[in-house]
């Protein structure tokens, strides 16, 4: 027992012999930042070697001197990037202690120390309980404070809009689904920002608390013009100035982008999509489109335009061709039940739900529904080699039924076997893709301004 206490005895010395000196060291340097220094003073003796031209194995060439530089940092630059390390760290980890940031960053205890102080003031991190080891002193645990920003996520569709509000966490604080039954672009604003209040309003946070939201829409937003191109759906959407406008009466910044490509990052974020290199989310509801994540990032192309496949060509019954929306749509799947033979209000999901039931014209509609989506599927296949394919949408709760027939026919369209699965977040996943969007910026932007604020 006596060795061990001895033994507890030297590690605690050692522990507080290491702090002793990063204090010193930190004095130091900030001795010589007041004196004018505009390098890190461990980095004085590598400077008189680079400034004689003598390393440690003889004579250095030139470039070697240049390429061995350190830049130059400010007190405050270098600050804020710790902080900013700190936070990010804090964010990955949940909570941690002083000495489990100093080991998981490298930064010293007393730099660690003055770090979370800063934050905390600025009210970016708080106390959330304490740790206990077996041995030393009990441990103060630090955690990012989720209230410190919010985020608005909204989803535009022409039969729903979604709108919801989370803290910095990503937690869902409030939420609202209405039907989009506006008939109008003028409309169809007022319906986006007065839901949007509303929500933000039932959420009880501080409106000025919401420092940046992002809106999922059909069709991809062209900033040159301030507008929303191809979103045929929704009559009047593309009208120059409308986003400017919502932006004015909400006061909150908004990002626009194009729904299949949020839904992408959603279910890369929340979903099935998490850990893939490469995958494709083929969205199935009143239009067609897709969104590919590759690496964690949306791949757009060089207009933000890659994805619309529903523009692709297809044969179709007419003279004329027609495109693959046309075919492969929720509409589509309505119009082949109704030329199979089916009658009365007939919706996709109908048809759908008619199928379970045993109706052999719905079935019938269903499985040339899915070997449409196999066409679908080839071409994303071909083209972009993904390890994984979603299908999602508005037809996303019939995956069930589709998925056997899409696999059959793509085995007579190509040899290629991409990975299909069907989305997990089902009609969630423009709005989550939108609030994971919002909170990557909100975080950002809640750091610059309390750290200017401090």
């Amino acid at each position: 027992m006596a060795g061990l206490l001895r033994q507890g005895r030297g590690e605690q010395d050692e522990e507080d012999e290491k702090d002793k000196k990063d204090k010193e060291n930190e004095e130091e340097q900030a001795s010589a930042d007041r004196a004018g220094w505009p390098i890190k003073l461990r980095s004085l003796t590598r400077c008189v070697k680079y400034a004689t031209g003598i390393g440690e194995n003889g004579p250095m060439a030139a470039s070697d001197v240049v390429e061995q530089q350190e830049q130059p940092w400010s007190r405050q630059r270098l600050r804020s990037t710790n902080e900013r390390l700190l936070l990010d760290r804090l964010r990955a980890l949940g909570s941690a202690s002083r000495a489990q940031l100093a080991r998981e960053t490298g930064l010293s205890k007393p730099t660690v120390s003055s770090a979370l102080a800063s934050l905390e003031s600025a009210g970016l991190v708080h106390e959330v309980g304490t740790h206990a080891p077996e041995r030393g002193r009990t441990a103060v645990l630090y955690a990012p404070d989720p209230a410190a920003g919010y985020a608005l996520g909204i989803d535009v569709g022409r039969g729903w809009l979604r709108v919801a509000v989370a803290d910095l966490d990503g937690t869902l604080v409030a939420r609202s689904d209405v039907r989009n039954r506006a008939r109008g672009s003028g409309a169809m604003a007022d319906l986006l920002v007065g839901t949007a209040r509303q929500v933000v309003a039932n959420s009880g946070v501080d409106p000025a608390a919401v420092v940046h939201g992002v809106v999922g829409t059909p069709g991809v937003y062209d900033e040159r013009q301030r507008r929303v191109r191809y979103a045929m759906h929704l009559p009047g959407w593309g009208r120059a100035g409308l986003f400017d406008r919502m932006r004015a009466e909400l006061g909150v910044p908004l990002e626009v982008h194009n729904d299949a490509n949020l839904a992408a990052l959603g279910e890369y974020t929340y979903g099935v999509g998490a850990g893939s290199r490469l995958f494709a989310y083929i969205m199935i509801g009143t239009g067609l489109g897709m969104g590919v994540v590759s690496e964690g990032r949306p791949f757009t192309g060089a207009h933000g335009l890659a994805g619309e496949i529903g523009f692709l060509p297809w044969p179709g019954q007419q003279r004329k061709p027609e495109r693959l929306e046309d075919a492969v749509s929720g509409v589509a799947v309505v119009e082949t039940a109704r030329r199979l033979g089916m009658t009365g209000q007939l919706t996709a999901k109908s048809v759908f739900d008619a199928a379970r039931q045993g109706d052999q014209a719905a079935v019938e509609a269903v499985r040339l529904e899915g070997e449409r989506i196999a066409h679908t599927v080839a071409a994303a296949a071909a083209v972009l080699d993904p390890d994984l394919v979603v299908l999602g949408g508005g037809v996303g709760h019939s995956v069930d039924l589709l998925l056997r027939p899409v696999r059959d026919h793509l085995r007579t369209l190509t040899p290629l076997r991409p990975k299909l699965a069907p989305s997990r977040l089902g009609e969630d996943a423009v709005l989550l893709g939108a609030v994971a969007t919002a909170l990557g910026t909100a975080r950002d932007l809640v750091f610059e301004r309390r750290s200017v604020a401090s």
